[in-house]
C-alpha cells in the first residue's frame, strides 16, 4: 500500500507527535493509578498476614512494577517541562516515546503480577499458570506484537 501525501510541515508534525504522546500517556495513567492504589491497600487487609512467602514476593514485585510504571508515565511530562523552550522537540518526543514504552512494559508486568497474586490466592497451580500465560500473551500481542509485526511487514 502507498501512503497518502502529507502536507504538514516539520513543526506541525512535531507538534502533532507531541500531542499524541501526551494523549497516550493520559490513556495509560488511570490504569496504573487504580492498580497502584489497590496495591497500597492490600497489606492493610487482615488476610494479608496469611500470605505465603511466594505471594509476598509477587506482591512486592507487582507493587514496585506499578510504581516504576507510574514514574515512567510521568517522566515524559516532567522532561518536556524541564526542556521547554530549548528548541529540541524531536529529542523530547524520542525520549518521551521510549519512556512511555518502558512504562507500558512495567504496567503489563504489574497487571500480570496482580493476576498471578489473585489467582494464587483463589485457585490451584494449573489455573495460575494457564491464566498468567494467557494474560501475559494477550498483553504482549495487543500492546507490542501487532505493531511490531506490522512494522516488520512494512520494512
Amino acid at each position: 500500500m502507498t501512503r497518502p501525501e502529507r502536507t504538514e510541515d516539520e513543526q506541525e508534525r512535531l507538534n502533532r507527535r507531541l500531542i499524541e504522546l501526551l494523549n497516550e500517556i493520559r490513556v495509560a495513567m488511570p490504569g496504573v493509578q487504580v492498580l497502584f492504589g489497590f496495591l497500597l491497600a492490600v497489606p492493610f487487609q487482615q488476610r494479608f498476614a496469611e500470605a505465603t512467602a511466594f505471594q509476598r514476593d509477587v506482591y512486592f514485585f507487582t507493587l514496585v512494577s506499578s510504581a516504576v510504571a507510574t514514574a515512567l508515565f510521568i517522566a515524559p511530562i516532567a522532561y518536556h517541562r524541564v526542556m521547554l523552550g530549548e528548541g529540541d522537540r524531536p529529542h523530547i518526543i524520542l525520549v518521551g516515546t521510549r519512556l512511555l514504552i518502558l512504562g507500558l512494559v512495567a504496567l503489563a508486568l504489574a497487571m500480570n503480577g496482580a493476576v498471578l497474586l489473585v489467582c494464587d490466592v483463589l485457585f490451584g497451580p494449573a489455573i495460575v499458570v494457564i491464566t498468567v500465560v494467557a494474560t501475559s500473551s494477550l498483553f504482549a500481542w495487543l500492546w507490542f506484537g501487532m505493531g511490531l509485526l506490522r512494522k516488520r511487514r512494512e520494512a
